[in-house]
């Protein structure tokens, strides 16, 4: 028998990857989202040493003007940054895609067309939308824990902890306009507290057409190399004393602490970045089982249900202009989740990662066994329990997956269940007044729904979903009501005839008909509504949802956080030396890294950057993800880029190692001088799974380089009122500029692929 060997360079790799694998797990390169208050003590040095020019209190202070005060958290769930002494804001166009829907329509299509106001009359209001800026925030976990005893059971001890979180953050705002307050940090270890200061007038004042700011659509979504110009401008207004005010004509532009220069020096490999912003939720620290269930049960239940509906959508959207306004907000958020769900289960499976967790795991419990009679009586059992209580939560996951994607992903469904208080108000008799105020609420809610509704395309989707909803949730965890609809759809052309019946007898898929059920349901009658079948099946989905899935979740997640919560103290205890951060949960955080390529696979690598060559190879017009504005062709034939060109060209998008996750989208991607280089908008699809695991040799994010979006708001839309509101730095062609050693380098984007030479075994 002849045997082969691997070669060195294989044998290398083996060898790497298994100390990888039984080395404890440690923050590596530019990998976390740390608090801006820590940096001093935690990674300044690090920073300065990659070659960050400022100081911990440069980015974070509460006695002057920082960093922070130029970043605010856009809406609920997305960054902004402030460019200007007078309140010009910078994000994503995708963070602000609702609002340019919203004022969007077939006559004024901005979502096509683009929007920019010339003037400061025309920037338009945005009810509702806010941005919100940190003010200081403070370790209060003394104030929080103290006293509470470590067997406290969990519901009891979150009782307490929300009450004394609620009372720490009302006294620190007292006699004052700001808001506060207090989240956990390490799974419940430690709690801090943040003071905000909160605007209520956002005006629009400008966005690219959707051809820019979408270009390359769900195709490139989550990809690299990426050519979208993936930003919008709003304005904070503020009352005349620079406070917050609700929305007003004498409302003046804010006079913000700190905004941030702009450079036009460019960007190179190894240059220092840094990404501020509000990153959504993270969770690194998940054991094992944690790892397992998100890979092999809830992402699979949610890509399969969101990609049944995104086809439809699809569909509906292409064969009508009203269709596609009404549900393009709702489809980009669909479809930004579900392909990132692909992705990180392709990058866990890549890491191995629920293998490399139980190699940890497997070292814990050896320094546990190692230890004293108090480390094994604290952390003996933790592992163990986390198993038990997850192994018993797995189908009510199913369940809960299932529920909110499918049955609840039905907007009809969606629908008649918002209108449940109102029948218990109803049964409950509660004074008229109270009704009518709930009732009004309704009305409102109800012209809004409708407003962003189309009851064919929805009656394809509960065709749709209703079976993957019945056939996907655990059969001891479905209604009656429900398993007696399965029996009677057994295919699909059964389940089609019922959402037709089911569409065709409700009242409530008009605004006007639904009007008439609240009409009935002011003067106290409640029948109209109780006998909707579309109700029927809301009460029934939702209903045995909170009696015979919640509890038992509930009280299953609520033993993981008090066990992870435990765990995470022994992870720490066991590893004094590494440098911990807290898994992100929408509060503030700086991560920073390099520029930097990066390999997708074996024999390719990518280039750090993209240019308005590569949207012009790309420009399909039979294709609308690819189509190119005929503006933004003859700028590029003209070679018409004004003071943003390179070497013949613009640059439009970088990528480097910042650790970024949902919520970071619009965050200013910052240099080691504290000035704006770019906007971070997305991550590549390698490495989504950062989430939950880190690669340093794949993990990127995605930013929009600065100079194409200039380029976009001077040269494509004429505003360049807006560029001279803006600082610009690093100038090419001014004494004393910084760019060209890095311009220079940038030329015609390209992929390259390298043909590795065949190693024998």
């Amino acid at each position: 028998m002849t045997h082969s060997f691997p070669s060195f360079r294989h044998a290398f790799r083996f060898w790497a990857l298994l100390l990888a694998l039984l080395a404890p797990a440690a923050a590596r390169a530019d990998e976390g989202m740390w608090l801006p208050l820590l940096l001093k003590q935690l990674n300044e040095a690090d920073m300065q040493r990659k070659g960050l020019k400022l100081t911990a209190e440069d980015i974070y202070s509460v006695n002057r003007g920082s960093l922070k005060d130029a970043v605010v958290q856009f809406g609920g769930g997305c960054t902004g940054e402030i460019v200007s002494n007078e309140g010009l804001m910078l994000t994503n166009h995708h963070c602000g895609y609702g609002q340019i829907q919203q004022h969007s329509s077939v006559e004024n299509d901005y979502l096509t067309n683009g929007y920019w106001a010339m003037t400061r009359e025309q920037e338009l209001p945005n009810p509702g939308l806010t941005a919100t800026f940190i003010v200081r925030m403070e370790d209060v976990t003394g104030q929080v824990l103290q006293g509470i005893p470590a067997g406290m059971a969990e519901a009891e001890r979150e009782r307490t902890v929300q009450q004394r979180s609620a009372q720490v953050a009302q006294k620190a705002v007292e006699g004052t306009h700001y808001r506060a307050f207090v989240r956990p940090m390490f799974g419940g270890n430690e709690y801090y507290l943040f003071v905000t200061e909160v605007f209520e007038d956002i005006r629009l004042v400008g966005a690219p057409p959707s051809s820019i700011g979408k270009f390359g659509g769900d195709t490139d979504n989550w990809a690299w190399p990426r050519h979208t110009g993936d930003f919008s401008i709003f304005r904070i207004y503020a009352g005349p004393d620079n406070k917050p005010a609700p929305y007003s004509t004498s409302n003046k532009p804010y006079q913000p602490r700190h905004y941030l220069p702009i450079s036009l020096g460019g960007v190179q490999p190894g240059d220092f970045t840094l990404v501020f912003g509000f990153p959504g939720r993270t969770t690194e620290y998940l054991t094992s089982w944690g790892v397992d269930e998100v890979y092999a049960a809830s992402d699979p239940a949610r890509v399969k249900v969101r990609d049944a509906k995104l086809r439809i959508l699809d569909e509906d959207m292409k064969a009508s202009d009203k269709v596609r306004i009404q549900y393009a907000a709702k489809y980009a958020s669909l479809a930004n989740y579900w392909k990132k769900w692909i992705g990180e289960m392709r990058g866990l499976k890549r890491l191995n990662a629920t293998a490399r967790k139980q190699q940890q795991e497997q070292q814990f419990r050896a320094w546990v066994a190692a230890g004293d009679a108090t480390r094994q009586a604290a952390y003996g059992q933790i592992l163990d329990q986390l198993e038990q209580q997850y192994r018993l939560v797995r189908p009510y996951v199913l369940a809960r997956d299932y529920t909110t994607e499918a049955a609840l992903g039905v907007e009809l469904v969606a629908y008649a269940n918002s209108l449940q208080n109102l029948i218990d108000l109803i049964q409950n008799k509660a004074p008229q007044a109270e009704l009518a105020t709930a009732i009004g609420k309704a009305r409102t809610g109800t012209s809004n729904f409708f407003r962003n509704y189309s009851a064919p395309t929805d009656q394809k989707v509960a065709a749709a979903l209703l079976p993957l909803y019945t056939d996907g949730t655990p059969a001891e965890l479905l209604p009656d009501y429900v398993k007696n609809l399965r029996k009677q759809n057994a295919n699909a052309a059964a389940w089609t005839r019922f959402a037709a019946d089911l569409y065709t007898r409700s009242k409530l898929t008009s605004n006007e008909s639904a009007q008439k059920v609240l009409d009935e349901l002011a003067k106290g009658n409640a029948q109209p509504l109780l006998q909707d079948p579309a109700y029927q099946l809301a009460s029934a989905v939702v209903s045995t949802y909170r009696s015979k899935v919640l509890p038992v979740y509930s009280t299953a997640t609520d033993q993981i956080t008090l066990l992870q919560r435990t765990y995470m103290a022994g992870l720490r205890q066991w590893q004094p030396e590494r440098k911990f951060y807290p898994d992100a949960n929408s509060t503030l955080r700086v991560a920073y890294g390099q520029v930097a390529g990066y390999e997708p696979a074996d024999g390719v690598q990518y280039e750090y950057y993209t240019t308005l060559d590569g949207i012009m190879e790309k420009a399909d017009p039979t294709n609308p993800e690819f189509e190119v504005p005929p503006r933004l062709a003859e700028l590029y034939q003209n070679k018409d880029f004004g003071p943003y060109a390179v070497n013949g060209t613009v640059p439009v998008a970088f990528t480097a190692t910042n650790h970024t996750t949902g919520g970071n989208s619009g965050s200013p991607v910052i240099n080691g001088r504290g000035e704006l280089i770019g906007i971070n908008f997305d991550r590549n699809w390698e490495g989504t799974m950062s989430d939950i695991m880190y690669d340093p040799d794949r993990v990127r994010n995605i930013t929009l380089d600065v100079r194409y979006m200039l380029f976009v708001v001077d040269k494509y839309a004429g505003a360049g009122h807006l560029v001279k509101e803006m600082k610009l730095v690093n100038v090419p062609g001014q004494a004393g500029s910084a760019s060209g050693a890095s311009d220079q380098k940038i030329k015609k984007q390209k992929v390259k692929v390298k043909r590795k030479k065949a190693e024998a075994n």
